[in-house]
């Protein structure tokens, strides 16, 4: 029991340490990309983002500024690695068993229905209702930053429980822009992306990966759906979707292969004695123990390991300092009514939606609370769902095409998660404050 314990905990422990220390970046491109968007450097900062950069090559063109390359290119990594993670949870972790994906699926269900309904009933005759989608999203790299500062006084439960919470939000929040926030679709791009598609799962089916392969599909299925109308991110999910999860060798041959190849390796060692130079024989052993190394480890555990630390170090940051530079003034080209909205649907909507859902699915016997968390603690952490940073501005930048609208709701983003985010950390603190 204590093995299978220590099996679950381990890369819990390693992601929520990466998760929040990329926090603390995450924060710091922020708050910069909002001190030169409110400085002498205003216009050269937010101008940097909308220069072109062009690929021209023969029968093929693609120009496009710097801010939508990183939006529609960079974001796609980001959102494969959650299409990675979705995968993983769903096959082998939290969300493989009914009874414990029932409590964050049904928190998630809430925490993006009554956000979007609060907001469309607020901002009824106002302008930006196409903005509906924005309050819906989660941060789990803001969330699990905010946990971790309360130390081990949180319980493992509520920590596991966001953290899956937050992955079918953001499989939640990736059906939303590709049903309502793709326009003008051309369709025979889309079933030609999609055909590519179904050919790497069935070599996956197989157990057949080749990174080459994967690598050259997934960037023609993306180049396809940049061109199709629908949003290029989706590309990373589905191509996510394709990795298989199954390694080429099991632990216990790894084990006794790995084992002869080390004892040929010393062999080989005590026979030249120590010397500078490998011989040929250990450098044969070493390619070999370097493809065994490989086929024990899974294609989809590699590229989320690989990817993981590039999409929380730099991918987001710069992410952030695309996107979350906003002059703030209150001249009459801010909606602020529209901030209001946001900011109001993101932390009201989410409490009231997370944990009614959860209550109800309790209630009725669907799911059940994790192991040493009550009810309390439960709606404390409902108000970190309403912490929706990295995805509601992404979504921000596809639902709006005005400047000035875009800017206010950025404004209502970062208002609506500063107070998410401070309300999470006492609500919580205060609720477990017996287990300090």
């Amino acid at each position: 029991m204590k093995k299978k314990i220590q099996r679950i905990k381990a890369p819990l422990n390693q992601f929520i340490k990466l998760e929040t220390s990329s926090s603390i970046i995450l924060f710091g491109a922020t708050i910069l990309a909002l001190a030169l968007a409110n400085s002498p450097l205003n216009e050269e900062f937010l101008n940097l983002w909308k220069e072109y950069i062009t690929i021209d090559l023969p029968g093929f063109e693609l120009s496009k500024p710097i801010y939508k390359w990183i939006n529609d290119g960079l974001m796609a990594i980001f959102f494969f690695v959650i299409g990675l993670e979705i995968k993983r949870e769903v096959l082998t972790g939290e969300l493989s068993h009914i009874k414990k994906a029932s409590l964050p699926l049904f928190a998630a269900v809430g925490g993006m229905i009554a956000p979007a309904v609060l907001f469309t009933v607020l901002n009824t005759g106002n302008a930006g209702g196409e903005g509906w989608g924005i309050p819906m999203a989660a941060d789990i790299a803001f969330s699990l930053g905010i946990l971790t500062l309360l130390g081990s006084r949180v319980p493992s439960g509520i920590k596991i429980f966001l953290m899956a919470f937050a992955i079918i939000d953001d499989l939640g929040a990736v059906l939303v822009i590709a049903f309502f926030y793709s326009t003008d679709l051309i369709w025979s791009n889309i079933f030609i992306g999609l055909g590519i598609v179904a050919v790497l799962l069935l070599l996956s089916r197989f157990n057949y990966y080749s990174k080459y392969i994967f690598f050259l599909g997934g960037l023609i299925v993306w180049t396809l759906f940049l061109k199709s109308g629908i949003h290029a991110t989706i590309a990373g999910v589905l191509m996510a979707m394709t990795i298989p999860l199954r390694s080429k060798t099991d632990n216990h041959s790894f084990y006794e292969k790995g084992k002869k190849l080390l004892d040929n390796f010393r062999s080989e060692y005590e026979t030249n004695g120590e010397e500078t130079m490998l011989t040929k024989k250990q450098m044969h052993t070493i390619d070999d123990l370097q493809v065994l190394t490989e086929r024990t480890i899974s294609p989809l555990q590699h590229l989320e390991h690989a990817l993981h630390g590039w999409v929380s170090y730099l991918i987001m940051p710069i992410f952030a300092l695309a996107n979350a530079g906003v002059a703030f003034s209150l001249s009459g080209d801010t909606n602020t009514s529209l901030s209001l909205n946001i900011a109001i649907s993101m932390v009201i909507g989410n409490v009231i939606g997370i944990f009614s859902f959860s209550w109800l699915s309790i209630k009725l016997n669907i799911a059940e609370l994790p192991q040493n968390v009550n009810f309390k603690q439960l709606a404390a952490v409902s108000f970190l769902g309403g912490l929706g940073f990295t995805m509601s501005l992404f979504i921000n930048s596809l639902a709006y095409t005005d400047i000035n609208i875009i800017n206010s709701a950025k404004m209502g983003i970062l208002l609506g998660s500063v107070i998410a985010g401070t309300l999470g950390y006492f609500a919580v603190r205060y609720t477990t404050r017996n287990n300090a």
